[in-house]
């Protein structure tokens, strides 16, 4: 078990430190910091925009980031033969396989918590339809600003790396804007507890895809990995319709039919986790959904949990 923790955490310290994270997660903020510019030029519907674009940014630039961490950390090891020394010392392959998930998996969903506080900021710098809260849109911007110069003082006088210290900065600012916005700013014409739980929903739907990266940069390079990881991620989003849509119900009992089933089965759903319209209209969403959201993203992990330590018990470890 110690030595389970000690790999999630350089696992998680060494996904931080990865240029392509924080880079990714700087673009997400200024992409979502930037989503209330354009909801001026949406007439009555620019919350709606705003939650959109907001929960998309949090949903796809995650996975994405998920992807590369893992092709960048797990990958390298791979190929430079450091997890040999790894497994020399009494850390077997399965504590190994499922440290370096955890560690990833943490900091997928510390990637898209942190989009999803910049979201709720988001929501208060569309204050209405023909204006933006300008003070509360330059803190914003300035709390990225702020970040890269914390990590490049630190680097200059210590050594650190920036990116790291860029990513907690980045959640320490981000996290007091969004405290202070709740607190101190009007309140919008939003279900604030709705879309929190969508939030969740999007946060939720992170450690599966990191769990099947992790899985696939155990045997492929950064570029299939997240070739694949993108094809799922797509093929998620329209299995519903593909595979139990239309034309599912008008086919008959049969072998097709049955194949449909286990592809549906095997696919994340991924439209489970996309609840914006339902923020949009003022639909409620009921605890009991969350909850659901994450048994099913749970036993998804552990699937794809059990099939990398299965593929990488009797593989070559470099």
């Amino acid at each position: 078990m110690f030595n389970f923790f000690r790999i999630s955490l350089n696992t998680f310290r060494e996904a931080l430190r990865e240029p392509i994270y924080f880079l990714m997660l700087a673009a997400a903020l200024l992409v979502i910091y930037h989503t209330p510019s354009a909801a001026l030029y949406v007439f009555s519907e620019q919350l709606k925009l705003v939650v959109d674009t907001s929960m998309a940014t949090a949903l796809v630039f995650g996975l994405v980031a998920a992807a590369l961490t893992a092709g960048s950390t797990v990958t390298r090891e791979m190929r430079n033969g450091t997890v040999l020394l790894l497994l020399s010392k009494p850390v077997s392959r399965p504590v190994f396989v499922l440290g370096k998930i955890a560690g990833i998996g943490v900091a997928s969903v510390l990637f898209t918590v942190l989009c999803t506080f910049a979201a709720v900021v988001a929501v208060y710098i569309a204050a209405d339809q023909f204006r933006m809260d300008m003070q509360v849109y330059f803190l914003a911007l300035g709390t990225v600003a702020a970040a890269v110069a914390a990590g490049m003082i630190a680097n200059f006088l210590r050594g650190s790396a920036f990116a790291e210290v860029g990513v907690w900065a980045i959640a320490l600012f981000t996290a007091g804007l969004c405290v202070y916005c709740c607190l101190a700013n009007e309140k919008p014409a939003l279900a604030m507890g709705d879309f929190a739980r969508a939030l969740a929903l999007i946060a939720l739907s992170i450690p599966a895809m990191s769990t099947l990266a992790v899985a696939l940069a155990l045997g492929v390079d950064v570029v299939a990995n997240l070739l694949v990881c993108s094809a799922v991620f797509f093929a998620g989003l329209v299995s519903g319709f593909i595979f139990h849509g239309p034309f599912y119900r008008e086919m008959a009992p049969g072998l097709l039919k049955s194949l449909f089933d286990l592809l549906y089965s095997i696919l994340p759903n991924w439209q489970y986790f996309w609840l914006a319209d339902a923020v949009a209209v003022g639909r409620p969403i009921p605890g009991a959904y969350v909850v659901w959201a994450a048994v099913y993203s749970a036993v998804y992990t552990v699937i794809a949990a059990m099939w990398a330590v299965a593929v990488f018990r009797n593989r070559e470890a470099a």
